[in-house]
């Protein structure tokens, strides 16, 4: 499967700007079964979400015309309103326009996410293409129990705002990810700056191994691509079965699986 990973700049809270940039990216970066954009890659990472997050779903319909336009699949997140509650909504688009979505998890309270955002309860899994891929946002990276592979998927989409200041540890923590789960990690971070912060990038897509497949530049707006190969990491784990050995959970969340 070829993935593409687009890491952006974001104008603030204006949607339909930042579609027609991606776009423009996009027919730079042709042939993707997938591509992942960063975390609300439509408004910018909306703390305080009233007034900006989306209501009618716009960012949701541009991505299912996409996916239908390029025969792909989409993902990424967007803030949205729903009932009066807020989410920070991770939607995997088909190609035939079936969406499935995550809700985030693990609310970045030292920015204040959780003052108005509602977190979700759900780890989500979405088979595509013979990839069953597991969807989460950003902070939930520093959660590895939540994350831990229960042999129930090949590959972590990452999308992400990430500040500068604590981009080592973005880097680090994906690495961990792949090699503790013997999975791909797919992660897209952002780059530019919104009001309150900077961020540099690091986005990339890592092998079980933990070695890196393909990289975008820091500092710069760029798209690239790696292929997920299910035959050799299906070889990889039958050779050293590491999962097999990990520890029991008794864990009161519950797991969707499209």
């Amino acid at each position: 499967m070829k993935v593409i990973i687009l890491q952006t700049d974001i104008c603030w809270a204006n949607p339909a700007t930042n579609q027609k940039h991606i776009e423009k990216m996009m027919e730079a970066h042709t042939g993707a079964d997938l591509y992942v954009l960063p975390e609300m890659f439509s408004t910018g990472f909306c703390t305080q979400p009233e007034g900006v997050a989306e209501t009618e779903c716009e960012s949701l319909r541009w991505m299912e015309q996409q996916a239908r336009k390029r025969e792909c699949a989409i993902a990424g997140s967007v803030a949205t309103e729903e009932d009066g509650k807020y989410y920070n909504r991770f939607y995997f688009v088909y190609p035939d326009g079936q969406v499935c979505w995550y809700d985030k998890k693990h609310l970045f309270t030292y920015g204040g996410e959780d003052k108005h955002y509602t977190p979700g309860n759900k780890r989500v899994i979405v088979p595509f293409r013979g990839v069953r891929f597991l969807l989460e946002v950003c902070y939930d990276l520093r959660f590895p129990v939540w994350s831990r592979n229960r042999g129930d998927y090949d590959a972590i989409l990452y999308v992400a705002s990430w500040p500068t200041p604590r981009v080592e540890a973005w880097k680090m923590l994906l690495r961990a990810r792949a090699i503790e789960n013997q999975c791909y990690v797919i992660a897209v971070n952002r780059v530019g700056k919104d009001p309150t912060c900077e961020y540099c990038g690091g986005s990339a897509v890592i092998d079980p191994y933990g070695h890196t497949l393909a990289a975008c530049k820091d500092e710069c707006e760029e798209g690239t691509e790696a292929i997920v190969d299910m035959d050799s990491l299906e070889v990889f784990r039958k050779k050293f079965p590491v999962l097999d050995d990990a520890d029991g959970f008794s864990m009161s969340f519950s797991t969707t699986d499209y």
